[in-house]
């Protein structure tokens, strides 16, 4: 009988991908589902603290979703699906949804910091959860770039409604975009790490109240925007057709990024198994209900071609309905929270997933090292910090966005077979939350994930590609023979 207080002895035995007799034994090698529970909370000189609630769970997953898909990313979607763009929002919220009722379901079964990488080394092996992580690096590590890159068109907007100025644009655009550095998106992310660096539990104070901020400012905007309305505003409702619809829906579903942000916290949470599939499901029903609102109203207050190049286009809006600079000031100041909230909830999610990937010795082990006193991994956020701010202060937000998109559906696609695969080989494993209508609804989701891939840009698919050799060349140099269940082996 297995002692789940303490992580079991791997044995070539226990590995249920049977003795590592070769290379192709070794890569398929499954982790116990038993073992990754066991481990829960285990780093390197300490241990991660069990004091986060549903409430707050939730708000984590809402901090890391509603942000810049809604301030920023909704300016770049619009030109394409034209007043339909709220009907791109159901479509790539259809598409979150059937990954969300996988994730809750691994949550509720298996609920460890490392989200769908652990739950693919539990299914698939060693190699598809690497590939899966090294994704998950994409979705959250290159997010957090894209996220904090929003966040300086807000700031300018707040600044020169108060005081008049703005922040130049050699020192707040990018390379490529008129300048020489995002000085404001670097900012951002080295805060966000000053705040991590505390712990979970006042790190979780610190979201939540961001989080209220941003709703209360959405329904604010809705409220106001709504009288603006003009009717003609909605013809032609689809001008590029679905095409248009089904592009605007892949670029999207980087709003969507977040909300399995609840998964990454499962070694943080007082009661993971119930409150996780929760946590996870709440968050994107209040989410995608916020989301069509916000781009319902939008369209039918400002015609569509005028989104054309406008980041900032909410705050804009509210100038031109009421006349009132004030209204647009205000906006921008709960954009400018709002953004920074999914900065800081993104930001823990990836320092979560490394980890864990640490733990299992597949990245260096100074990103599972823990401070005794905070309970957190501060290396790990030193070092994650450090490399998203890099990435803000010098990439452009377009290909940020879509890079991050498809690194997540390939990651939630595989959670989808995950799903699948841990019915079939543990039945009777302990659920507390199950998809509905198994095996349709993952199918679905895998399916759907699928599409959007293929509706991304050839230049996107072109860095994913990149970004997977780099992470598979790094793996058969350090972690294939670096793995826990690799020494466990000899």
């Amino acid at each position: 009988m297995l002692d789940h207080g303490a992580a079991p002895p791997v044995t070539p035995q226990q590995d249920p991908s049977g003795p590592a007799v070769g290379l192709g034994s070794r890569l398929m090698r499954r982790k116990p589902v038993e073992q990754l529970v066991a481990e829960g909370g285990q780093g390197e000189g300490g241990s991660l603290r069990r004091s986060l609630s549903m409430w707050q769970l939730t708000m984590i997953s809402i901090g890391a979703t509603l942000g810049t898909g809604i301030f920023v990313v909704l300016g770049e979607a619009t030109p394409l699906a034209g007043p339909a763009v709220a009907i791109s929002f159901v479509v790539a919220g259809l598409t979150a949804l059937f990954s969300a009722l996988s994730y809750a379901e691994l949550a509720g079964a298996v609920p460890v910091s490392g989200s769908s990488y652990s739950y693919s080394y539990a299914t698939m092996g060693e190699l598809i959860a690497w590939v899966c992580g090294w994704c998950l690096v994409l979705e959250y590590g290159v997010s957090v770039a894209a996220v904090a890159v929003g966040w300086g068109e807000y700031l300018n907007e707040l600044l020169d409604g108060t005081i008049g100025v703005t922040i130049p644009a050699s020192v707040s655009a990018p390379l490529g975009e008129g300048g020489f550095i995002n000085l404001s998106a670097l900012v951002v992310v080295l805060l966000a790490m000053v705040f991590l660096m505390g712990g979970a539990k006042e790190s979780a104070r610190v979201n939540t109240i961001m989080v209220m901020v941003k709703i209360v400012t959405l329904l604010l905007f809705i409220g106001i925007g709504f009288m603006g309305i003009k009717a003609g505003n909605y013809a032609p409702l689809a001008p590029l057709g679905v095409t248009g619809i089904s592009a605007a829906a892949a670029t999207l579903f980087f709003s969507y990024i977040g909300f399995d942000a609840a998964s990454t916290a499962g070694e943080e949470a007082k009661n993971p198994k119930k409150d996780l599939p929760r946590a996870i499901m709440l968050s994107l029903l209040i989410v995608t209900v916020l989301y069509c609102l916000v781009a319902l109203v939008a369209v039918g207050a400002m015609p569509w071609q005028d989104f054309e190049g406008t980041e900032a286009a909410l705050a804009q809006i509210m100038k031109d309905v009421t006349g009132q600079s004030f209204w647009g000031v205000v906006l921008a100041a709960g954009a400018v929270v709002a953004i920074a909230s999914v900065v800081f909830a993104v930001l823990y999610g990836q320092t979560r997933i490394l980890f864990a990937m640490s733990r299992d010795g597949l990245v260096p082990k100074v990103f599972a090292k823990v401070n005794p006193r905070t309970g957190a991994p501060r290396a790990n956020t030193v070092i994650v910090s450090v490399f998203c701010g890099a990435l803000a202060a010098f990439i452009p937000l377009g290909e940020l966005a879509n890079a991050t998109s498809i690194g997540t559906l390939f990651a939630f696609a595989l959670v989808n077979v995950a799903v699948i695969i841990l019915r079939h080989k543990r039945p009777d494993m302990n659920r507390t939350f199950k998809v509905l209508l198994f095996p349709v609804t993952p199918i679905l989701g895998f399916v759907f994930c699928a599409y959007m891939m293929f509706s991304l840009p050839f230049a996107t698919w072109m860095y994913f590609g990149g970004w997977m050799v780099a992470g598979l060349v790094f793996y058969f140099l350090y972690g294939l023979r670096r793995s826990r269940l690799a020494t466990a082996e000899k």
